[in-house]
């Protein structure tokens, strides 16, 4: 079952039922011996091909998706291994670049620092994105005494967890600060970005852990200004290289089948 095979001086170690998954491919009449020209070298196949690029055709054969690197740009070669091989689904697949190149996700984040409050919204061309944003922030409200928004330790008494306010599929609104509620009692709103566990009340230590946690999952910025100097709000605007959504195979494998698969698409998640 196992099948060793040297492209262009790399070395792969797969299953033959992996290159039998279209049975009327080259690959597949490598393994069943009706194809002179793959020859058996110490054991292994020997292919006089582009061994980086056939790396990519046993990740299609292992997985029948397409998911590529978003620096990936040789499309139209890879196109002609997967010719090469007969692997002509995978090649059709390629054909349709326009599907597989990554797009730019813009994201932008308005800051208001307003007395003892400060006002975040987000903005997302993607809605997946602002989808993860909202499960990663969470706003907790409390009654507190005392200073406040100087405050160094949150309330002691129990803090409420509030939801986001959500005006779009690609925006969210949330705020943290102090507000007077009666007497000497606040109003305290505290905010937490998840992988970090501290409740943050001072918006500007809220803005930066909210910047560094873009940065860290892959946007760059690219623009800082102000919007309304009289109000000051604060724009920054971020970009990042988004993975397209992959493209998968569906094979016919009923007996008698000649391999004819029909492309779909399927998310692939890149990790961010």
């Amino acid at each position: 079952e196992v099948v060793v095979l040297s492209v262009g001086g790399m070395r792969f170690v797969t299953r033959a039922s992996t290159l039998q998954q279209f049975p009327e491919s080259r690959l597949a009449r490598m393994v069943n011996d009706n194809d002179r020209e793959f020859k058996l070298v110490n054991g292994e196949f020997f292919v006089d091909r582009d061994g980086a690029l056939f790396s990519y055709i046993m990740d299609f054969l292992r997985t029948l998706q397409v998911s590529l690197p978003p620096d990936f740009s040789d499309y139209q070669r890879l196109q002609r291994e997967a010719e090469f091989y007969g692997l002509y689904p995978l090649a059709n697949l390629l054909s349709q670049e326009h599907l597989l190149k990554p797009r730019l996700e813009i994201l932008e984040v308005r800051f208001s620092l307003q007395e003892m409050q400060a006002f975040f919204r987000i903005f997302g061309s993607c809605s997946t994105t602002i989808e993860a944003l909202a499960e990663q922030i969470t706003v907790f409200t409390g009654q507190q005494s005392g200073q406040g928004w100087n405050s160094p330790f949150p309330s002691q008494k129990p803090l409420v967890p509030l939801p986001l306010e959500r005006p779009s599929h690609h925006d969210m609104v949330f705020l943290c600060g102090t507000e007077y509620s009666a007497g000497d009692q606040f109003v305290a709103r505290y905010v937490s970005i998840k992988p970090d566990k501290r409740k943050l009340i001072n918006g500007t230590n809220v803005l930066g852990l909210l910047l560094d946690s873009l940065l860290k999952d892959g946007f760059r910025l690219i623009s800082t200004r102000t919007v309304a100097s009289e109000e000051k709000v604060e724009c920054y605007t971020f970009e990042r290289m988004k993975r397209a959504a992959g493209l998968a195979i569906m094979v016919n494998q009923t007996p008698g089948s000649s391999g004819v698969a029909q492309a779909r698409k399927s998310q692939v998640q890149k990790g961010k």
